[in-house]
């Protein structure tokens, strides 16, 4: 793929930063990571065209660069969710172009909270609409909106690989050392399909043995 290809529509951006973007990728991540960033991409953008959102497109394709690299080695925390590493990671990032403070929370936002359904939505464009493309490729989220044709397209240039089979345990070798992290979001499904007997933390229970005295 280059820089600047047209793919189910929708532009790949190909300035300097995105490019510097997608080769961190290709570096840190893995082509199950890269081919699911792309994919998610073009998701949110089609969304973003279908519903005439006003967006940053040069901004929502670092995001969705980003979004997973908190799951790899090079950029992954010993005490933060991987949403939060990726999202300081692509901080980072553009701030070596200079990007301004409400654009860079806009990223930061945009990939801490692409997990987190019921929340996400509610944001601004470019935190919706990865959140939705992103959900759109993992668990099918607005399949029947996306096209036969725009379907097929992306999915020829960017192949899943397997994705059901191999992406709970390319998030779970992610995390599988700081379970912790997972409280409060989707991820603590993923701890309890991968480690035998786990148990997780109990929002209840913490109200219920907080050291009040009532």
């Amino acid at each position: 793929m280059t820089r600047g290809e047209i793919i189910a529509g929708i532009k790949i951006p190909d300035s300097a930063m995105s490019k510097q973007a997608t080769a961190l990728l290709h570096e840190y991540g893995s082509e199950l990571l890269y081919n699911h960033s792309q994919r998610s991409f073009l998701f949110a953008a089609l969304r973003g065209r279908q519903s005439n959102a006003r967006f940053d497109a040069e901004l929502l394709y670092v995001s969705a660069m980003f979004h997973d690299l908190g799951l790899t080695a090079h950029y992954r925390s010993d005490d933060k969710r991987f949403e939060v590493d990726g999202a300081n990671a692509a901080r980072d990032f553009l701030r070596g172009y200079g990007i301004l403070p409400q654009s860079l929370q806009l990223v930061w936002d945009a990939i801490a909270l692409h997990t987190s359904p019921g929340i996400a939505e509610y944001k601004e464009p470019e935190v919706a609409l990865l959140n939705y493309g992103v959900a759109l490729d993992v668990v099918g989220k607005g399949y029947d909106q996306l096209s036969v044709r725009d379907r097929e397209e992306i999915i020829k240039q960017f192949p899943r690989g397997g994705l059901k089979e191999n992406m709970i345990s390319t998030f779970f070798d992610g995390f599988k050392h700081k379970p912790h992290t997972t409280y409060g979001s989707i991820n603590a499904d993923i701890c309890a399909c991968m480690i035998p007997g786990y148990q997780r933390p109990d929002f209840c229970q913490a109200i219920r043995h907080s050291p009040w005295a009532e």
